[in-house]
């Protein structure tokens, strides 16, 4: 039971029991109207109180089924589809100006042919640049992928550093000079 409920409870330690959506403040589910007029209440701490237990949000927000593309996928997508949109439009374009018999039809013809080429391009280079990316940091389970071996070789550099700087700071704490050759 919330602050606003248990303020709103009978005395007598008995608690009123109404069906309500979950997450919602009223019986009702704030589906009732309340009354507008010039009987209202000025807000006191105890009705912004209550305001606050009946406030519900909009929506609720989900986790994500998929998670979010990387970055340079996200944008070779992006990119592929501008000049996917841009290709279409043109081969339109040309096909009215053939229809037309408008001088500008070869012109369009032949732009529509190298933007197609681009478009496949752009098309190639999203799988090129996913695939690239999965094997640089998506782990694979299989032994020969080529991430396992880089976080491999990035957690035994961090060690040998580790090491090192544990070396440094154990020489500095019995206060070992550079020309020290032993303990007197």
């Amino acid at each position: 039971m919330g602050t606003a409920q248990r303020r709103s409870a009978p005395e007598d330690g008995t608690a009123e029991r109404a069906k309500a959506r979950p997450g919602s403040g009223e019986p009702d589910g704030g589906l009732t109207p309340r009354p507008r007029g010039g009987d209202e209440q000025p807000l006191t701490s105890r009705t912004r109180t209550q305001q606050q237990a009946q406030y519900r949000p909009l929506w609720i927000e989900e986790p994500a089924k998929r998670y979010r593309m990387p970055d340079p996928v996200r944008r070779s997508a992006v990119r592929a589809l501008i000049i996917i949109a841009v290709t279409l439009i043109q081969a339109m374009v040309a096909f009215f100006c053939t229809m037309a018999e408008s001088w500008l039809a070869f012109p369009m013809v032949i732009s529509s042919v190298v933007s197609t080429v681009a478009a496949t391009w752009g098309a190639v280079d999203v799988l090129v640049t996913r695939q690239v990316w999965n094997q640089r940091y998506g782990v694979v389970s299989e032994p020969s992928s080529t991430a396992r071996a880089l976080r491999r070789e990035k957690r035994a550099a961090r060690r040998r550093q580790r090491a090192a700087e544990r070396e440094q700071e154990r020489i500095r704490r019995r206060g070992g000079s550079a020309g020290q050759l032993s303990h007197p």
